[in-house]
């Protein structure tokens, strides 16, 4: 792997898709520009791509490529200490639509024009990242912050194509109906119950349309607000553990830990504490 930055805190990599797939988790926030076909996982859900893609993965996300030949990827990371997607969500609507959104493929397509695009702010990011002047870090910024507002113009806009074909889908309701309750329902057949389908027929539609059953979105959504309150607050592990519905701290530290693949505790230690948390003091 070709390594084209010294500070940690945001990096450029050229590399390949066997590399990846090598790699485990980390506390960084990725995103991987590519091009070719073939199927990507993202923890539970797998997706087939075709053409040219820019890939997003938040921390200890895993990701790994399904392809006939190695794929060459240009790899952006940076850690939430350096920019934080939550605190600059007004200029920038990040967080839950390239990041954090557990019902759709976490990447989006791109026309050769935008390909490019994107591949040429990366490369004047690399100038800057190696530039050890005093504003080299605002320019590393505002070129990370000007790639993540067009990708998520174009995935916005991909989105409302989506919303709109998939508008009257019955599992539109299921979203809704999980927004509201996984702090307290974790079983598939609450759900089904409240949809009024058949808890099997319920797993079948559930897997055609977001390509997971229901229980890895109920586990996902659980999973995702567990990181938001460890990342985004000053709350203990214990008051997390109540405010998710859990009978104690340990057993809601072998949850995450089984999913995530470390220990709550840990995770905090390694993403860090969001500024959005002093924010809310």
């Amino acid at each position: 792997m070709k390594e084209q930055q010294k500070n940690q805190s945001c990096s450029v990599q050229e590399c390949d898709t066997d590399e990846i797939n090598q790699s485990g988790g980390s506390p960084l926030y990725n995103i991987f520009l590519l091009e070719g076909n073939g199927k990507v996982s993202v923890d539970l859900a797998e997706y087939s791509f075709d053409g040219k893609i820019a890939l997003f993965s938040t921390p200890y996300q895993i990701i790994q490529f399904k392809t006939e030949e190695i794929l060459k990827v240009r790899k952006l990371q940076f850690h939430g200490d350096f920019y934080c997607i939550e605190y600059h969500k007004k200029e920038v609507a990040c967080n839950g639509l390239l990041f954090n959104n557990i019902y759709e493929q976490t990447f989006i397509n791109l026309t050769p024009e935008e390909y490019s695009e994107i591949n040429y702010i990366l490369g004047k990011l690399i100038v800057e990242i190696e530039d050890t002047s005093s504003y080299a870090d605002a320019v590393v910024k505002a070129y990370l912050q000007l790639i993540l507002a067009l990708c998520s113009k174009i995935k916005s806009q991909q989105v409302i194509v989506y919303d709109e074909k998939n508008a009257h889908h019955p599992l539109m309701q299921f979203k809704t109906l999980l927004e509201n309750h996984f702090h307290t329902e974790r079983q598939p057949s609450f759900y089904a119950s409240q949809m009024g389908i058949s808890p099997n027929n319920f797993s079948k539609i559930c897997k055609q349309h977001f390509l997971k059953t229901p229980s890895e979105l109920i586990h996902e959504r659980v999973i995702l607000e567990s990181k938001k309150l460890i990342h985004l607050s000053y709350k203990s592990m214990k008051e997390i553990a109540s405010e998710l519905n859990f009978d104690d701290e340990n057993y809601f530290s072998r949850y995450f830990k089984k999913h995530v693949g470390i220990s709550p505790t840990a995770f905090r230690e390694n993403v860090g504490i969001s500024i959005v948390a002093d924010l809310s003091r």
